[in-house]
């Protein structure tokens, strides 16, 4: 029998197949109807064509999901006999007839938010209360992870990041200690290049950053930059905004970031202008390069101008190109694709030894350190990786998770308090067919929503917070609101948050039994808050190691500042000599200066005093083991630099005029201890061909980092070698008058530059900067910390006054006190915060002790810390419960029991 043709006139014969599959039989006659209704006047308007795409596509629409199930349900029925028969006491997962709504049900998600929403209206204190905490936390985990990503993308912006490395050297101090610098050797660029050419694309010798004297025509700015060789630019990646990457090539020219070319140059074209730069010798622009952004290590260098006028114009750097001792440089490497960084590190590490002709190996080796470290993992500890930058982001990491940790916390014990207040809708939900899953969706729907009102405000709130936030941690951050990849991350985190914040109380609400709730025997158990105070401990104890975290920071920041350094930092200025016209001029300009009556005295050396610019080897005395080269910092210097600076003169004599000091020396009691000589004064230490005779010893001066020992360090008499003029002043003069007189003279002998000069003690108070960042941050993120914990206790503490409210007033009644309502209100939350002091007290003691191995020169764990915390932390939680403890036992008790 042949199968009947389709009609192509007629509705597709699978449209009407699939609704008598999927539709319920009262309804197939009445839907079918309908459709070919429509069906039949559309086939005149539109043609069967469209006619039969549109009855496919309404028949598609009509099929709700319950359908299938049911048809299912249905079909499982009639397959019983086949099928062990089930236990009596299982539960059908699919009731035929009468089966629940799916969770996928638009119409319930729909419900469920509707619902939310008038709770969230009906409950508006204890929502605020919710979404203001969830708002806080989630702004601080967004305002952390913004920190992160700049922190973690640092210097990304080089297109060869991964490629890219800076020679560093590991050298031997006292005792075996071995210490890392970036300092190198001049010649050691040619060497890596003439020996391993084929394993680095690129190899640049380069000088530190330093600030620099320009001028074009009538206009002079000052301007930090770089000597590099004409390869380093094209080892970056600089946006070229005029002219050519390679302009370097033409030792008499010169590359300048977009911002020193406008203050030079203004509108104008800057390509081919003429600029002079220390008043030593003239360049032409041949490039323009957009500034670096602020998270690259090179950002602050405004200008690279080419390494060969660099060695010829200076004598002691060209001399210094013949001499493997004089580590006063830096060097920067490209690798070849295929080279592996940490096997490169192997074959150059003896490299400078080959030349120092040392008696053992390994007294001085090179390092390669990837750009990608040279941020989050600047820190070495005996010639090996100890840390850096990684730290905080770790740190901060862990703060951003435990505070959006609280404000979930603060949903979960508001949610749960008011558990008995929604137990009658669970149990009506769960008598007219509700699964305990869909009760469960029910509230994360909830949840879901509050965390998405919650964004809404925290976006708002890091906005508005960005500027102060970019101030305490000095970056340029902005929120990245035109990338897609935000906006997912935001929804993900979203979600994410609602479901952390949500779960506990979904499953807490939706085990309600039906028949218990609704016969109103339903009853709070003796141990159902213990959930919540355990959560309150949790809260506190994040709170309060935070707050301990923060004041050891700031102790740690303060112990080292008041760190005796060595010298008399007040009212002593520097001047870096940029130009040549400040050098050859030291005595008549001496005199000048002590003429003008506000100079106590002026003095030159090769480092500033606040740092140790070179380091060497070489050195040897009577009974130094022949197999160490120890390495000592270098510093040139003035006959009357001590009595400038003020230092502190242990034994001996110092430098003086009334003395040949040429082959004098004075050790730092470091430089002494690693020399092991007793009575060192009056005995000789051998450089090279010269003896040294040792003169005095000063005691130690801070001269690096405030946390560390104190580097070993010789000064000695050298006013050929000089780089920075000190100048100490007299006390009781103001400062204006002071600095107008010293402008007058150095205008004299510099009138090419303006006087750029440094207050030492500034200059001191920057080495604290990343410590006091961190501790500014830490203390932010503390405060909020707290400000969440009080907001969920506050919430609690509202909670518990109103579900007391008729025994407070029947207490009343019977002549209760006001304290005595306060003092039953708020001592379960002081005990609670009692505990978690307790509690955060190993904890903070194990990780700020830890920290604190990280510097060699570190404050104490203090008992006043911990206890000072403890208090502030129960003066806050009195001041929190006692807001509503004291609102309740002053109200009228007759307001409270007349529907009794």
């Amino acid at each position: 029998m042949n199968k009947p043709s389709p009609n192509p006139q007629g509705p597709p014969r699978w449209a009407d197949r699939l609704l008598s599959w999927l539709t319920p039989t009262e309804l197939l006659e009445e839907l079918q109807g309908d459709l070919q209704e429509q069906f039949a006047q559309r086939l005149d308007q539109v043609g069967p064509r469209r006619a039969r795409w549109w009855y496919g596509l309404e028949a598609l629409k009509v099929i709700r999901p319950y359908y299938l199930r049911r048809r299912l349900a249905r079909l499982a029925h009639w397959q019983r006999g086949f099928f062990p028969k089930r236990p009596a006491t299982t539960r059908p997962l699919i009731t035929p007839e009468y089966s629940s709504s799916p969770l996928i049900n638009p119409d319930m998600i729909r419900n469920y938010f509707k619902i939310a929403w008038r709770n969230l209206w009906k409950n508006k204190g204890y929502s605020s209360i919710t979404i203001l905490g969830l708002a806080a936390g989630m702004a601080v985990a967004m305002l952390i992870s913004l920190w992160i990503w700049d922190e973690l993308t640092y210097d990304h912006y080089h297109k060869n990041h991964d490629r890219l490395a800076q020679v560093m050297t590991t050298l031997v101090r006292n005792g075996g200690e071995l210490t890392t610098n970036r300092f190198v050797a001049s010649p050691l660029g040619n060497e890596l290049r003439a020996n391993y050419g084929s394993d680095f694309e690129n190899v640049s010798m380069a000088s530190m950053i330093q600030s620099r004297e320009l001028a074009a025509g009538d206009k002079k700015i000052t301007a930090k930059g770089m000597w590099v060789e004409a390869n380093f630019p094209s080892m970056l990646t600089l946006n070229m905004l005029k002219g050519n990457i390679n302009g370097l090539e033409d030792p008499s020219s010169i590359l300048l970031s977009a911002s020193v070319a406008t203050s030079l140059f203004g509108d104008a074209d800057p390509l081919n202008k003429v600029l002079r730069i220390d008043n030593q010798a003239n360049y032409t622009v041949a490039g323009v390069y957009e500034d670096l952004p602020h998270n690259t290590t090179l950002n602050e260098a405004k200008l690279f101008i080419p390494w060969g006028k660099y060695v010829s114009m200076v004598d002691w750097v060209k001399e210094s190109m013949k001499h493997w001792d004089n580590k006063s440089f830096q060097c920067y490497v490209q690798l070849n694709d295929h080279v592996d960084i940490t096997k490169e590190t192997a074959k150059i590490k003896l490299t400078s030894m080959a030349h120092l002709n040392a008696a053992s190996d390994g007294q001085e080796e090179l390092v390669l350190q990837p750009m990608n470290n040279w941020r989050l993992y600047s820190e070495f500890k005996n010639g090996k990786v100890a840390g850096g930058r990684i730290q905080f982001v770790n740190l901060f990491a862990i703060i951003g998770i435990f505070v959006l940790l609280l404000a979930c916390i603060n949903f979960m014990n508001l949610s749960t308090a008011r558990s008995e207040k929604r137990s009658k809708e669970v149990g009506v939900r769960k008598a007219v067919g509700s699964l305990k899953n869909q009760l469960v969706s029910q509230f994360l729907s909830e949840a879901m929503l509050i965390a998405g009102i919650a964004f809404l405000f925290a976006l708002l709130f890091a906005q508005l917070v960005l500027p102060l936030f970019n101030t305490l941690s000095d970056k340029q951050m902005t929120l990245p609101l035109g990338h897609v990849f935000f906006w997912i991350v935001c929804v993900g985190f979203t979600i994410g948050t609602g479901l952390l914040a949500g779960s506990y109380p979904a499953f807490y609400l939706s085990r309600f039994d039906p028949l218990t709730v609704l016969k109103g025997t339903y009853r709070v158990g003796r141990f159902a808050s213990l959930p919540r105070k355990v959560l309150v401990v949790v809260q506190f104890s994040v709170s309060i190691t935070l707050v301990i975290g923060t004041i050891i920071v700031y102790k740690q920041i303060q112990f080292a500042k008041n760190r005796p350094v060595g010298y008399n930092r007040e009212s002593l200025l520097a001047v870096y000599m940029t130009t040549p016209d400040l050098f050859g001029h030291y005595d008549a300009m001496r005199s000048d200066l002590l003429a003008t009556n506000v100079v106590e005295n002026m003095a030159e050396s090769s480092s500033p005093v606040t740092s140790v610019w070179s380091s060497q080897i070489g050195y040897s005395w009577e009974g130094k083991d022949p197999a160490t080269q120890p390495s000592f910092g270098t510093v040139s210097v003035t006959q009357d630099y001590g009595k400038t600076i003020h230092w502190q003169l242990k034994e001996g004599r110092d430098f003086s005029k009334d003395f040949n000091d040429s082959n004098s020396i004075i050790l730092n009691e470091a430089a002494v201890k690693l020399t092991g000589l007793k009575n060192i004064v009056g005995k000789t230490i051998r450089k090279d061909d010269k003896n040294l005779i040792v003169v005095g010893v000063v005691n130690d001066m801070v001269m690096e980092s405030p946390y560390a020992p104190v580097t070993p360090t010789i000064f000695l008499v050298n006013p050929g070698w000089v780089n920075v003029i000190y100048v100490s002043m007299k006390a009781g003069i103001p400062l204006p008058d002071a600095l107008g007189k010293l402008a007058k003279v150095f205008e004299k002998y510099n009138p090419a530059a303006p006087f750029d000069y440094t207050f030492i003690d500034e200059e001191y108070a920057q080495k604290f900067s990343d410590e006091q960042r961190i501790g500014n941050l830490a203390a932010f993120f503390a405060a909020l910390a707290v400000f969440i914990a009080c907001l969920g206790l506050l919430g609690l503490a509202s909670f518990v006054a109103e579900q007391r409210k008729k025994e407070i007033g029947l207490r009343k009644v019977l002549g209760a006190s006001v304290f005595s309502v306060w003092n039953l209100l708020s001592k379960e939350f002081m005990f609670l915060v009692v505990f978690s002091f307790l509690f955060s007290v190993p904890l903070s003691y194990y990780f700020m002790n830890n920290w604190l191995q990280n510097y060699e020169y570190r404050t104490t764990l203090s008992w006043w810390v911990f206890a000072g915390a403890g208090i502030g932390a129960l003066m806050i939680t009195l001041a929190t419960v006692s807001f509503q403890s004291i609102k309740a036992a002053i109200a009228n008790p007759v307001k409270s029991l007349r529907t009794e």
